[in-house]
């Protein structure tokens, strides 16, 4: 049985172990990301991939995980992007319900992935 930290928690290894989780999955979906927008990556600033993963982190947090795994960043476009931008700033600054934030943004995932046909879906991920 390995030996714990004093003064460290189930709770606090818990915690540490859910953003673990979290970064993990964020950082497989800004892969698929940047994946899809080699040549369009420019465009983007570092500070906008920063908000970007956060505001997926956020989703993460929220939705179940198998909702998660379905999603399809990989067809997210640079307007979706800018637009789950200006949905995190929403977020960041409490202007309305983070749940209802929260819902636009997994809807927009959600509507990309349904707009590519079933046979493009099968070679995602």
């Amino acid at each position: 049985m390995p030996m714990r930290r004093p003064g460290v928690t189930n709770e606090d290894i818990g915690m540490r172990a859910f953003q673990i989780r979290k970064a993990k999955a964020v950082e497989r979906a800004m892969d698929r990301v940047r994946h899809s927008h080699k040549k369009e990556w420019h465009s983007i600033t570092s500070s906008q991939v920063e908000e970007i993963e956060w505001v997926l982190g956020e989703l993460w947090a929220y939705v179940a995980r198998d909702e998660w795994n379905d999603l399809r960043f990989g067809h997210l476009g640079i307007p979706d992007l800018h637009e789950i931008l200006k949905l995190g700033r929403e977020l960041r600054q409490h202007s309305r319900n983070a749940v209802e934030i929260l819902m636009d943004v997994n809807a927009i995932i959600v509507r990309k992935g349904k707009e590519v046909a079933p046979s493009d879906s099968a070679t995602e991920d």
